[in-house]
């Protein structure tokens, strides 16, 4: 029998506003559409539970999904939907 991971949301990076590698890119720098879609995620130091919101972005043809928000002032937190 097998059994298979489910995905979650995971902890991809932290950083100051406008200046967060996500994708291989500076997020800051693209445009972000929002899904309709909030997720729980956890703090990854502080256990702190936040509900972000679910974007999608388009790099260079390619169609990514990431959920964000402030942690504080000028301080995001990204997550990616993963195994």
């Amino acid at each position: 029998m097998r059994i298979y991971k489910n995905k979650t949301w995971q902890h991809i990076t932290t950083g100051a506003e406008g200046n967060v590698l996500l994708f291989g890119v500076n997020i800051f720098e693209y445009e972000w559409i929002a899904i309709g879609e909030k997720v729980s995620v956890k703090h990854p130091l502080y256990d702190q539970e936040y509900l972000f919101p679910v974007y999608k972005v388009d790099i260079n043809n390619t169609e990514y999904e990431f959920a964000c928000g402030e942690f504080s002032a000028n301080v995001w937190g990204f997550y990616e939907h993963k195994y």
